[in-house]
């Protein structure tokens, strides 16, 4: 099928989890239901990203501008549309290390994906063609705040009066106030702030009403000015003074002054002022597609970007006409930590408010978040889509369904939690007010080459891929401009590598140190690495670059389960994003304290020591991160079946699992028969005797009528014998024969009869007494299957760390025809 030309967006197509295959139906989003804002979740591998980059291929197609927040470096992938399919086109985006990893080289992979994607689009009938009218749809700007990467971003507009008359915009202008100071004093360092008790927010907040009120802008500097000497004498019934006395104002001004003063500070002045308009359209009126890379900022300067971007989207989009039409997509890739459901960090109070209020004005919100968990599902109850994918674990499930439901979405929990528990990879479920169902669907290939999240030294090679590129000096995307002195496994001209010392770096103090071991041949670290064998190699040494190594052990005891087992967790962390660790992106194999030795290879060159490595502070900071971690997927299920009081650790399979619940229900149901059998064996045997004494009655009076018939015979012979004889029969003799041999019959009868009301009764208890077992036995039947998973969390002090530190990982120098190359000398994690 081609993208649709009918106004919808081409999302993929219906699902049947029972097949697994694909229905002939497409699913169709109308643009317009955008404007109720949606959400999209699920964990990573879910297919969250090529949903995300697929509806906003649509929204491009359909001449929708866009403002994308991208947090992690995946959103870069937007430029990545290549229409002749042709693999040096995809070649620069390779990363080299999948390459080693798959034993090829870059070209090799290159030509096998360029392949795959042309493979991939056909599939879902899409093609070079469709990949065109992308590259014409909209134009495409990257941004960069904090960095020249990109375009970088000119901050200082946020503090410029805006276009709106104060006197009949006070209230909305003075929320904007709010949202800008509050972004402002958390990049300094004050968290949680409330606007109504911080006295640092009430006097920044009135220093720039005023200037507002008058219709005039202030930047950074004269702020910090009038923070000392306020334009005004009171504040409340109080002096200025009293308030806030001029030694703190000092204070304060010092911090917002190292912030102004931090030459890092300087490319905040400078680039494309935040203009919403231009964001979102070109001078010529052509939709456009800005994306802000945040990947390489700290959690400080993150918050207080976004705080600002969309205090900056609210004032432009209030100075719109009302219309039910979709008019532009705010779409943030990953908003855990800035919705939360607890807290108030700054960007929480506008994206509330946004979630409320921009619909009014045709803006849809749309929210990514692969952690369910720590989101506001009151502040999300507005969204009217929700596109869920694959979760983690059953907890992420139960929260979202939690969520769902205190959101007053009228969700049909049973139903949602069965059509989660269906999805695979890239498939979703759709729920949307608009519709009567959710439904299941795939989502389809997408225009765009996803090559996962690019760093901020890729960017500059992104920028000729935008529409109006500036021209910085362009890096290598598969170098991002570093040496390969800094990469390893990056080939060079042979020349020495001089960032390496014979002496090892000194680490910050206190910090331990260790050494992974060089436990991986040559031989197999060249097959590993795609080096031809017709390739001329010569060792040159050994060179040990840095990481970040954490590992940890998870005590459980559960005595309710007779349960008590270790498990351990380790991380190893080579490069992080900007201030932030993604550990989920950093499992290794766990090691014993023998395995990682103290004691370095001899002779071998060390790399320098990054900065991030450097910061004691930090990487107590970091070493808290990952205990943090560590404790929110400490979680394990045990399967349990509460009824038989069997339960086992995930270690335990399925098949064992079952045969222990199936063993204790044979025990527990063989108890129970053995005491109904002992029950009704008491009554069997009463009716048994009762029956053998009736029986000895039966035929005591079936005697008896015997010999009452041969005595009535004989009565009436010598009646016949009287009469021939002329002799005067006695008539009252044989009336009495007959009528004691018909008492004798009745008697027999009621004795026949009570002998097989007997027999009924007996047969009729074995019958009850094989229903009743047959009931056990099902009853046991079905308690066997009632399978049920408990969810274990330990205490965060069962969780120890064992090793904290640096860790030097070896890696093979080499000459492969002329050109140094570092491969690695370990055996990484399967």
């Amino acid at each position: 099928m081609a993208l649709s030309k009918d106004g919808l967006f081409y999302l993929g197509k219906q699902y049947d989890p029972v097949e697994k295959k694909l229905l002939d139906q497409p699913i169709l989003y109308e643009p317009a239901d955008l404007t109720t804002h949606a959400v999209v979740t699920g964990m990573t591998g879910s297919g969250k990203t090529g949903l995300c980059v697929g509806l906003l291929e649509e929204a491009a197609l359909e001449g929708i501008p866009a403002i994308i927040i991208d947090p992690k470096g995946d959103l870069t992938n937007l430029l990545l549309h290549f229409p002749d399919l042709l693999p040096t086109d995809f070649e620069p985006w390779i990363d080299p290390e999948n390459a080693r990893r798959e034993g090829k080289t870059t070209q090799q992979l290159a030509e096998e994906t360029a392949e795959r994607w042309k493979n991939g689009l056909a599939e879902w009938g899409l093609g070079p063609q469709q990949i065109s009218e992308l590259k014409d749809a909209v134009d495409f700007g990257l941004y960069s705040p904090g960095s020249s990467a990109a375009t970088p971003v000119n901050i200082l507009s946020s503090f410029e009066s805006p276009d709106l008359p104060w006197n009949e915009n006070r209230e909305i202008l003075r929320e904007k106030i709010s949202t800008i100071i509050t972004a402002l004093l958390g990049l300094i360092g004050f968290n949680d702030i409330d606007p109504l008790r911080s006295r640092e927010h009430i006097l920044l907040s009135n220093i720039l009403e005023h200037a507002w009120s008058s219709g005039k802008s202030l930047d950074l500097t004269e702020l910090i000015l009038q923070t000392q000497k306020p334009p005004f004498d009171r504040l409340g019934a109080f002096p200025v003074d009293n308030f806030f006395p001029e030694k703190d104002r000092l204070s304060l001004a010092m911090l917002l002054n190292n912030f102004l003063a931090s030459p890092s500070f300087e490319i905040w002045r400078e680039g494309q002022p935040l203009s919403i308009e231009r964001l979102l359209y070109s001078p010529d009126g052509k939709a456009r597609h800005s994306i802000f890379y945040l990947a390489h900022l700290s959690e400080s300067e993150r918050m207080f970007f976004v705080t600002l971007l969309f205090a900056s989207i609210e004032s432009w989009m209030r100075n719109q006409r009302g219309t039910g039409n979709l008019r532009a997509i705010i779409y943030m890739d990953e908003i855990y930590g800035y919705l939360p459901p607890l807290g108030n960090p700054p960007s929480k109070t506008i994206m509330l408010r946004m979630l409320k209020q921009a619909r009014a004005f045709g803006v849809g919100l749309l929210l990514a978040t692969q952690n369910p968990v720590d989101v506001d599902y009151k502040g999300l109850s507005n969204a009217g889509t929700w596109m869920i994918g694959r979760l983690q674990t059953d907890q992420d499930k139960q929260r979202l369904l939690d969520g769902l439901d205190s959101a007053g979405g009228g969700v049909n929990r049973q139903e949602m939690d069965r059509l989660i528990s269906t999805l695979g990879k890239r498939v979703f479920v759709l729920h949307s007010v608009h519709a009567k169902k959710p439904v299941l669907f795939q989502t389809r290939w997408v225009l765009n080459f996803l090559a996962g999240p690019l760093t901020r030294a890729q960017l500059p090679a992104l920028m000729p891929l935008t529409s109006t590129p500036p021209t910085p000096t362009a890096a290598s995307p598969q170098t991002g401009g570093e040496t390969a002195a800094k990469r390893p496994g990056t080939p060079t001209a042979a020349t020495s590598t001089s960032t390496y010392t014979a002496v090892r770096p000194p680490v910050p103090s206190g910090v331990e140190e260790y050494f992974l071991p060089n436990d991986l041949p040559l031989s197999e670290a060249i097959r590993q690495a795609g080096i031809p064998a017709s390739a001329q190699i010569e060792q040159k040494g050994f060179v040990y670059h840095p990481a970040l190594f954490a590992q940890a052990t998870i005590n459980y005891l559960a005595r309710k389960y007779n349960l008590e087992l270790n498990r351990e967790v380790t991380a190893l962390v080579q490069e992080p994003r900007g201030r932030s660790i993604e550990w989920d992106d950093c499992p290794w194999r766990s090691f014993q304290r023998s395995e990682i030795t103290t004691d370095p290879l001899p002779s071998a060159q060390y790399a320098p020591l990054p900065g991030w490595l450097t910061d004691a502070r930090q990487l107590n900071a970091y070493q808290q991160e990952f205990i943090e971690w560590v404790y929110r997927n400490a979680t394990i299920r045990l399967r349990a079946n509460e009824k038989l009081k069997v339960y086992a650790p995930p270690e335990v399979s399925t098949a064992e699992f079952r045969e222990q619940c199936a063993q204790a229900a044979r025990s527990a149901l063989q108890g129970e028969v053995d005491k109904l059998e002992n029950l009704y064996q008491k009554k069997i045997e009463d009716l048994n005797r009762k029956i053998e004494r009736a029986k000895s009655d039966v035929d005591d009076k079936e005697n008896t009528y015997k010999q009452r018939q041969m005595e009535e015979l004989a009565t009436h012979g010598q009646s016949l014998m009287n009469l021939f004889g002329k002799r005067r029969a006695t008539l009252s003799s044989s009336m009495t024969k007959r009528r004691l041999t018909s008492e004798a019959k009745d008697r027999l009868e009621k004795a026949r009869l009570a002998l097989e009301q007997l027999q009924k009764q007996l047969k009729d208890v074995e019958a009850e007494k094989n229903h009743e077992i047959k009931q056990l036995q099902d009853r046991w039947a079905d308690v066997v299957n009632d399978e049920m998973e408990i969810p274990l969390t330990p205490y965060k002090k069962d969780i120890f760390v064992q090793h904290y530190g640096i860790i030097w990982m070896p890696y093979y120098t080499l000459l492969v025809d002329q050109q140094v190359r570092e491969i690695p000398a370990f055996r990484k994690p399967a």
